[in-house]
């Protein structure tokens, strides 16, 4: 698997247009956050050798290199998931890349099930901490020669980071929430009884990807910064029905928002 990440950086490295130190993951609903991207290049997933392929619908699939807030970056215009069949290093495979072609700082964004009863559908959630409830952990297995047998966790997301995306969310009038981000391997959306336990042990939100990305990231000494936007609700009394299609309508609604804190960020960072 080594090799194949060196191969892949490689193959992008001799194409890129820059030599960008942040990277961004918009995930689902959160696509169209490229179209504040002044790209450069664009290349689709299935044309980069060893890439895994969306299967989503709102994943576009393709891998991006251009500016935000006039700082050069590399975007995944979609993301991959444990629950389409691919193994942890497939899901991980592009953070690895991301390493070897410089990254210094990874932004991650989703959306979310909020669990906790001050949330409404459309709030942006800043990730503080997250539980790991994925079967299969990414750092299983040999580890990679990018970071220790066994990785700190103290600050999966980094304090900097944080304090910066709040007081630019301050001073843009933009309200946000702090909290836990429960990482399950889906696809199906969480019944009410495992709403309530994922809120007992103290997570906030909930969604089917961002850990795995996360834990490779800091195993390679990544800084991150990680967002979620609450598309449905699952407090107790107002737990209703829910589509994929009414996830990605509700994070379209807000992502404005979250494209204005992270384009700003990009700036002071």
């Amino acid at each position: 698997m080594y090799e194949k990440i060196q191969e892949t950086a490689n193959w992008l490295r001799a194409k890129m247009p820059s030599r960008p130190t942040t990277a961004i993951v918009l995930g689902t609903g959160l696509g169209r956050l490229a179209e504040e991207i002044a790209i450069t290049m664009a290349i689709d997933y299935k044309d980069i050798p060893n890439f895994p392929v969306s299967t989503v619908e709102g994943h576009t699939g393709r891998l991006i290199f251009g500016t935000l807030g006039d700082r050069d970056i590399m975007a995944m215009q979609g993301r991959f998931h444990y629950y389409e069949g691919y193994s942890m290093k497939e899901v991980t495979f592009p953070v690895r890349v991301m390493y070897e072609l410089g990254i210094k700082t990874l932004f991650v964004s989703n959306a979310a099930g909020g669990m906790n009863p001050s949330f409404k559908i459309g709030d942006l959630m800043i990730i503080t901490d997250h539980i790991n409830f994925f079967p299969e952990h990414p750092l299983h297995g040999p580890n990679f020669p990018t970071g220790p047998r066994f990785p700190d966790m103290h600050e999966p997301y980094d304090h900097e980071l944080i304090r910066l995306a709040d007081a630019i969310a301050e001073e843009k009038g933009i309200q946000v929430q702090h909290g836990v981000y429960v990482g399950t391997q889906g696809p199906t959306f969480e019944t009410p009884a495992e709403y309530r336990m994922y809120r007992i042990i103290g997570g906030d939100a909930v969604g089917m990807s961002t850990v795995p990305e996360v834990i490779v990231a800091r195993h390679c000494g990544i800084r991150v910064f990680g967002v979620s936007i609450i598309t449905d609700l699952g407090v107790e009394g107002k737990i209703e029905e829910v589509s994929h299609e009414e996830v990605q309508k509700a994070a379209n609604a807000v992502q404005p928002l979250m494209a204005d804190i992270m384009r700003e960020m990009l700036l002071r960072v």
